[in-house]
């Protein structure tokens, strides 16, 4: 009856250590690609499947920041960083429901070999349209997915290759 006046966002989480053209390359296809209002950018505190980041998850945060503060339509938020520990996807979706309308959760192909083994997988997957970053090197199985949405981005860079090249 009444028309739900929550903005529609897409939310795209990740460790950014460190952000780079790739995750400004996504957030970029996705704003014109997609009819949202405004794209959620959440930076780790820790990534559930890792148990260390490089840099602290403050620098994370303001890199992560910098990096998209020319987008009008992007807000770079906290929430998993101020849990100050590990915060599944599931728990973040939640938060985020009760504010906005959450329709897109973007992830990069990378994760689709693993999508089954995040928490409450299948809660997450009758919630939302996923939206798939295709990455050079990285098959696009889109077998469990209920339902998604192809990114093309295929910039063939990454966080571990980046930290890897400053050892």
């Amino acid at each position: 009856m009444f028309k739900d006046k929550r903005e529609t966002i897409a939310l795209f989480g990740g460790s950014f250590d460190p952000p780079h053209f790739g995750h400004y390359g996504v957030v970029k296809e996705a704003l014109k690609t997609l009819n949202i209002d405004k794209l959620v950018v959440v930076p780790t505190f820790l990534n559930p499947f890792k148990t260390s980041s490089s840099a602290t998850p403050h620098q994370r945060f303001q890199w992560t920041k910098e990096m998209f503060e020319k987008f009008p339509k992007v807000l770079v938020d906290a929430y998993e960083i101020e849990q100050g520990k590990s915060t599944t996807t599931a728990t973040t979706l939640s938060h985020f429901q009760q504010k906005y309308c959450v329709k897109y959760l973007i992830i990069g192909a990378d994760n689709l070999a693993s999508i089954e083994k995040w928490y409450n997988f299948n809660h997450l997957n009758r919630q939302i349209i996923w939206l798939i970053a295709t990455r050079i090197g990285h098959e696009v199985d889109t077998t469990p997915l209920r339902e998604f949405k192809l990114l093309e981005v295929n910039i063939a860079i990454s966080s571990t290759e980046i930290r890897n090249k400053q050892s």
